[in-house]
């Protein structure tokens, strides 16, 4: 008789023993990657990272997918996994908080990428409400269960994106027990999880040295990443085996090539890509930000800002790089002489735009204000709104009204809807005033009765009916639980009752 119990065992030994691991990993199938596009929130998605890999990158990462849906949405993978044939080396990022939730997505993704990483590092406020990210990062028993687990069961190698903590040498500990877990590849950040934000700071590539010298796979290194010249001095100074960018990557795609191309150049050759390997258009509006950050921040500029901010169609976002090429490309042939223009003033002031390394339209890195200084700026903030004595601002429409800042805001999102004419906003402004019948509260603009909700529930209720509009379904419930209840007061079947023992 065969033990059919030692078959997983058996299976789960095969596919270990198979699997590089390690260096030989990052030798023969990753190829010694030196030059990294880190996993970014829909930005690495296919378009951007073939136009990455034409300007020097080595491996890429995927955007960062969550586990769940992943394995159990049909429309969110087919979504997440677009790659192509030379989409290679591709390491998929997933997030979560369940081993087997994670191996069910990782199992789903593995025959399309070289590799699975774990994100422990993202410290945004998301990460935090759904459980991930480097909000994990004390609980290691859960860890080691999820890194362990992917280890023992994918045909490929799982990989750990950490941040450090404080404590030097529990960040080195952090490390060796995802090592000793399973992690064929670690990546550390060098910034703690509270450094994010107006308080990203500088990120300590000396934590990243420590972790280099205690464990023995290959390694990472992610933070500070603004020029070609930066991945080399971290290379030098950690000793790590490959660097990693994220913003540096998202202002200049060529930046592991040392070179600063015009800002059309890399819009229009994303733009050519995206036509190929299509995705949402907020993620080709982010990108074209990111790429004209610089110009964005022009006074002169702010038309096209709105313009960029309001397009949607691909053949919008065309025209706006065209724009920019016409007014900027001048410049750049050394037709024209330009004359630096005017940064707008609470940008400028904040992040020292006025000091541009480079031209305005060639890629360039975003320079962050220190923590410093954004605590300077809270701080006045805080003395002034204490001032008895301090001038109100004051927001006017276009006739010269004084209106209220909450209207102005409103304005202001009208104006970014251009095709939005004024009697459709005088329309739906007339449906807003629209009240129910019983009380003086607004009606639901899709009830049946023109009731408001309360006065539609009490309707429902009384006459025994239903309302789809507002979703108050008395009459179908109380039937269904009288069909139940007709149901359940049934006498059992004559079969059921003559299973007495004899």
């Amino acid at each position: 008789m065969v033990n059919t119990d030692e078959g997983p065992d058996e299976a789960t030994k095969a596919v270990s023993s198979s699997k590089l691991k390690g260096y030989d990993f990052y030798r023969s199938t990753l190829g010694s990657p030196r030059y990294v596009v880190a996993p970014m929130v829909d930005q690495s998605e296919l378009a951007w990272r073939m136009l990455c890999r034409r300007y020097g990158a080595q491996l890429c990462y995927s955007p960062m997918f969550h586990a769940n849906l992943f394995a159990t949405d049909p429309k969110y993978r087919k979504d997440a996994l677009q790659t192509c044939a030379a989409d290679r080396p591709l390491i998929i990022q997933f997030c979560g908080n369940d081993a087997e939730q994670i191996l069910e997505a990782a199992l789903a993704a593995q025959d399309h990428c070289d590799a699975v990483d774990i994100n422990l590092g993202c410290p945004q406020a998301i990460a935090k409400r759904g459980h991930y990210g480097s909000f994990l990062q004390e609980e290691w028993e859960l860890l080691t269960e999820i890194v362990s687990t992917l280890n023992a069961k994918l045909s490929i190698p799982v990989t750990c994106k950490i941040r450090i903590f404080e404590d030097r040498d529990k960040t080195i500990r952090y490390a060796k027990m995802l090592e000793a877990a399973g992690c064929q590849l670690l990546t550390v950040h060098g910034r703690t999880r509270e450094q994010k934000g107006p308080l990203t700071g500088v990120a300590d590539w000396s934590y990243i040295k420590d972790v280099r010298q205690h464990i023995k796979i290959p390694m990472f290194a992610n933070g500070n990443i603004l020029s070609l010249e930066d991945v080399h001095r971290c290379l030098e100074a950690t000793g790590v085996d490959g660097v990693m960018s994220a913003e540096g990557n998202l202002h200049n795609p060529a930046i592991f090539q040392g070179i600063a191309p015009p800002v059309w150049q890399m819009a229009k050759e994303y733009l050519e890509l995206v036509e190929l390997y299509p995705c949402p258009s907020s993620y080709i509006r982010g990108h074209l930000f990111k790429l004209f950050h610089h110009l964005m921040n022009i006074s002169q500029n702010s038309e096209l800002r709105e313009t960029l901010a309001t397009a949607n169609q691909l053949k919008q976002f065309q025209t706006v790089v065209d724009k920019v090429q016409a007014k900027y490309e001048p410049y750049q042939r050394g037709d024209m002489t330009y004359e630096p223009e005017d940064m707008e003033v609470n940008l400028s002031a904040e992040t020292g735009e006025d000091r541009l390394r480079l031209e305005p339209w060639l890629c360039q890195p975003y320079i962050r204000a220190s923590p410093e200084s954004h605590r300077q700026k809270i701080a006045e903030k805080e003395r002034a709104a204490e001032d008895p004595n301090r001038a109100k601002r004051q927001y006017f429409d276009k006739e010269g009204n004084e209106i209220s800042r909450k209207r102005m805001k409103k304005l202001r999102r009208r104006q970014r809807r251009p095709n939005k004419t004024e009697a459709q906003i005088q329309l739906r402004h007339e449906r807003r005033l629209e009240y129910c019948t019983e009380c003086a509260n607004p009606q639901g603009s899709k009830c049946e009765f023109r009731l408001c909700r309360v006065c539609c529930k009490d309707r429902c209720y009384s006459t025994d009916c239903d309302c789809p509009g507002h979703g108050i379904l008395i009459k179908s419930r109380r039937a269904k639980a009288k069909q139940f209840e007709e149901h359940s007061a049934q006498p059992a079947s004559p079969t059921v009752e003559a299973k007495d023992p004899l």
